[in-house]
């Protein structure tokens, strides 16, 4: 992203911070017409991609070059046209009425600006694909067998892009960003200015810093209360890694593991409630089903997550005998307590929506609240100035978010017009054989696939769209079917070749991206299993009675201590080869109630668990005996 100083600079902050204010007065005030808050949304965002991102890695990082400023004019044209022609657009009978030729222009402008805007702000592979499926919609009907679709006239491939409401560009996804994800993506600029980022640095050093393996630990939990903040993967690794991973590598953690254990840690916290990024607002607007509810069913996977990461770097910092903070890199409690003012934001926002007002009004009202607690502490005032930088920093974050989600509506509308995802639904199904673990399978591929080179949003909706109607046909449940896509294309992340917050990682500690995406991933291993967990053991979305509730978390729990301890290895002391496996496969059948019920999966796990200590225990006893010098 571009560094612009003085006149260029400016023009730069006023369209950011006017993008943001934009938002906060429809979430004062109430949204516009799906069309006009659309078009509004698209008019500042998408020119902003070719003011901030440059063209290519050789192009100027302190300037704007002319060109960019005649493409950021060209983007700004279709809005415009979608804003000011609104009321015949919204007369237009889709199919019938007749597209013009001033609009197959402006539909060649914004394919153009999408596609290059997509290029520059968000991934190369996401642009390809809107490129693939733009020239799939328009030449399918040459191609054989399944990819084979009726002929499209050029009027109606430009109108199903851009013209409607429901789909396309301007259609229902780039709505949940115009919508939801813009007041969060504020709300997380504004709290982070007040200093709410740094106060969950200090609480994690408090909490768990004087531990053993104390700086990993602060890893793991700054990086989940972070996930409030941010919804990004990688944005999560640049934000508490700084800090976190040269405190681990001097606290005697390896680099490569340093690095990975920030990048799982980071991860995760794109799927922890309230925020867990702009695809939960997206969960809810495909399923209907309340954003508040999907919260509430993600939080102890959540939890379980963050569990066997914060479990691996535990035993990691047994097994090579690390140490824990200094007394003195850990704040006091007297000082935590005195900012604890500053979760009163996070407060307001989860008090709004558990009342029952939409998330939107949520983010705004903590939005307010963060600048209103500011003047508790001369030092966090947000002064005009303050206010003007949070504002640029909301509408800089929402570039990437923006530009993905028209990208990813644009291919999903050629999805549905084609019959193409009904009939890779219809070939998962052939191929599984109809057994819905094999399909499961499948779609878990898709979505790590998808998700190695887009990010999370725009994996998680090329993925339902293509396997989620498949498994609710197979009879998925549809929360938990949609939760299982999500958490694997999250996974992506951290899953080699291509892991994202790894190579994030890896960049900060100085390390292999390759090898640090495979520590990491094997850090973050629940992160594979728990999904199935949703379709399998529905407990852990919190369904059934407490006591159902209470042994599908017991099963999870102790999977996760066989899992955690058969990949690192160590439980009192090392592990033996055969030990390992047989906790490896404790960590895969215990969670799952196939065999046996939850009840009975407990009794195993635990008499597994109290076994293998009764083995460690005396298996102890005897090295120190023998170091010793044997008995006295």
């Amino acid at each position: 992203m571009r560094e612009l100083t003085g006149i260029t600079g400016k023009i730069v902050l006023v369209i950011a911070a006017v993008t943001s204010l934009f938002h906060l007065y429809t979430g004062a005030t109430g949204v516009l017409e799906p069309r006009l808050q659309r078009g509004f949304h698209l008019l500042f965002l998408v020119p902003l991609a070719f003011l901030l991102f440059p063209m290519t890695r050789r192009s100027p990082r302190d300037r704007i070059p002319w060109y960019d400023w005649i493409l950021a004019g060209l983007a700004a044209v279709p809005s415009l046209y979608v804003i000011l022609d609104n009321p015949s657009l919204t007369a237009r009978w889709e199919g019938i009425t007749p597209v013009t030729p001033w609009q197959m222009l402006i539909g060649g402008i914004v394919l153009v600006t999408l596609v290059e805007a997509v290029r520059r702000s968000t991934a190369a592979a996401l642009a390809i694909l809107m490129v693939i499926a733009f020239l799939y919609a328009a030449f399918g009907h040459h191609l054989p067998g399944i990819f084979y679709h009726r002929e499209f006239s050029l009027e109606r491939l430009m109108e199903i892009s851009y013209l409607l409401d429901d789909e396309g560009i301007y259609g229902s996804i780039t709505g949940v960003s115009a919508v939801f994800v813009a007041l969060f993506v504020i709300f997380g600029a504004f709290i982070h200015w007040v200093g709410l980022g740094q106060y969950f640095m200090d609480l994690a050093c408090r909490v768990a810093g004087k531990t053993v393996g104390g700086p990993a630990k602060v890893a793991v939990i700054s990086s989940a209360f972070f996930g409030t903040i941010s919804g990004a993967a990688a944005a999560n690794v640049y934000a508490t890694g700084t800090f976190s991973i040269p405190l681990m590598k001097r606290m005697g953690y390896r680099p490569q593991f340093a690095g990975a254990v920030e990048a799982a840690a980071s991860t995760g916290g794109q799927i922890m409630p309230p925020i867990m990024g702009a695809a939960a607002f997206l969960m809810a607007q495909i399923t209907q089903i309340p954003y508040i509810s999907i919260c509430k069913a993600a939080f102890p996977a959540a939890i379980l997550f963050f569990l066997c990461v914060g479990a691996t770097v535990h035993y990691e910092a047994l097994k090579y005998k690390l140490g824990s903070m200094e007394e003195v890199e850990a704040p006091s409690l007297l000082h935590l307590f005195y900012n604890s003012y500053l979760l009163l934001p996070v407060i307001a926002l989860l008090a709004l929506m558990i009342i029952g007002y939409s998330p939107f009004m949520g983010a705004f009202v903590g939005t307010i609240v963060s600048v209103g607690i500011s003047i508790f502490d001369r030092a966090r005032w947000m002064t005009p100035a303050k206010i003007l930088k949070a504002l640029e920093m909301g509408g800089r974050n929402m570039v990437m978010i923006a530009c993905a989600c028209a990208g990813a509506g644009l291919i999903i509308s050629v999805v549905l017009t084609t019959g193409f995802g009904l009939r890779i639904s219809n070939m998962i199904i052939a191929y599984s054989g109809g057994y819905y673990l094999t399909a499961l399978f499948f779609i878990m591929v898709s979505a790590i696939i998808l998700g190695m080179g887009l990010p999370t949003t725009a994996a998680y909706v090329l993925a339902i769209s293509v396997g989620g109607p498949t498994l609710i046909e197979m009879g998925g449940d549809v929360l938990s079917v949609h939760l299982f896509v999500f958490f694997f294309a999250v996974m992506a992340c951290v899953t080699p070749p291509v892991a994202l917050a790894a190579y994030a990682g890896a960049a900060l500690a100085g390390t292999n991206p390759i090898r640090t995406g495979f520590e990491a991933s094997r850090i973050a291993a629940a992160g594979y299993i728990i999904p199935y967990l949703f379709v399998f053991n529905p407990g852990i979305l919190l369904r059934g009675n407490i006591w159902e509730v209470s042994l599908a978390m017991m099963t999870a729990v102790i999977g996760i201590y066989l899992l955690v301890w058969g990949l690192e290895g160590w439980m009192l002391i090392r592990l033996n080869p055969f030990e390992r496996l047989v906790l490896l496969l404790g960590a895969i059948f215990v969670p799952f109630p196939i065999f046996l019920d939850n009840f009975q999966s407990v009794i195993i796990g635990l008499s597994l668990m109290a076994i293998l200590y009764l083995i460690q225990r005396r298996r102890r006893r005897n090295i120190l005996i023998a170091q010793a010098g044997g008995p006295s």
